[in-house]
């Protein structure tokens, strides 16, 4: 394993599970302490952890970790809920979809539906969802304008506001950073909360769709209330007193 590989690994296992130990870590990828050590130096150097005696924890920008280092955390929970989505689509639709790691497992399941192979539209602010659909003949590609967030793949700002404010996808599947029964849908960054706002309000139907660790997280900037959606997507481990109390203020919760 290169360095870059370990820098990787140590990043997924942080989203993981909350922390680092620098014996453990040591021990699972058979180097040195010494050697874990100054790559939780370089990463708390990046900003992307903060050091302690004995490990790394997440420092208060964690939840912004690049999109690449969650790709793996909760995968299997992610394809469910990918699938179970996909079953909502239908042929000739269009859908609007946010980045995020189970909305990139949505555009990823897209393809296997031999239904959705008449022809399907996907409107995006995610570059890299759009990068790997572009290759996909019978799927149209809209994306909108606007600057990048190296973090999430997003495009935000003006540009995305006014491309997105002029159409009216189907669906929306709209991915997010917390889900709570109260506090509604949130992320951690006000410029795209914004135009996931504009997303909500523009398609005709939105799903939330959220793996079970989101359930109970409220993130700093909120997209909307959960009455303005038609339904929250989630897996079976979602918190059940959230998922009871989202039910008795009338929001349909789907478990894949």
């Amino acid at each position: 394993m290169t360095r870059a590989e370990r820098l990787t690994a140590l990043l997924e296992r942080l989203v993981d599970h909350g922390r680092i130990d620098v014996e453990q870590s040591a021990e699972f990828f058979g180097v040195s302490a010494a050697t874990i050590r100054r790559d939780l130096d370089h990463l708390a150097d990046q900003q992307l952890l903060s050091r302690t005696h004995g490990g790394a924890v997440p420092n208060s920008t964690s939840y912004d970790l690049p999109l690449r280092y969650k790709s793996s955390s909760h995968a299997e929970a992610k394809t469910r809920i990918a699938e179970r989505a996909v079953e909502m689509l239908w042929p000739g639709c269009t859908v609007a979809l946010n980045g995020g790691t189970t909305t990139v497992e949505i555009a990823r399941t897209i393809p296997t539906s031999a239904a959705l192979h008449n022809g399907v539209t996907i409107l995006t602010n995610a570059i890299n969802i759009a990068t790997e659909l572009t290759v996909r003949p019978f799927i149209k590609i809209v994306v909108c304008g606007g600057v990048a967030r190296p973090q999430s793949y997003e495009l935000v700002g003006s540009l995305a506001a006014d491309t997105l404010s002029q159409l009216t996808p189907d669906i929306c599947f709209l991915g997010a950073t917390g889900i709570d029964a109260d506090a509604g849908v949130s992320t951690g960054d006000e410029a795209e909360a914004a135009i996931n706002r504009i997303m909500v309000t523009r398609a005709k139907q939105t799903i939330v769709v959220v793996d079970a660790t989101k359930f109970g997280e409220i993130g700093f900037s909120r997209i909307c209330q959960l009455d303005e959606v038609a339904a929250v997507l989630t897996d079976s481990d979602a918190d059940p007193d959230q998922v009871k109390r989202m039910r008795k203020n009338g929001v349909e919760v789907i478990l894949a």
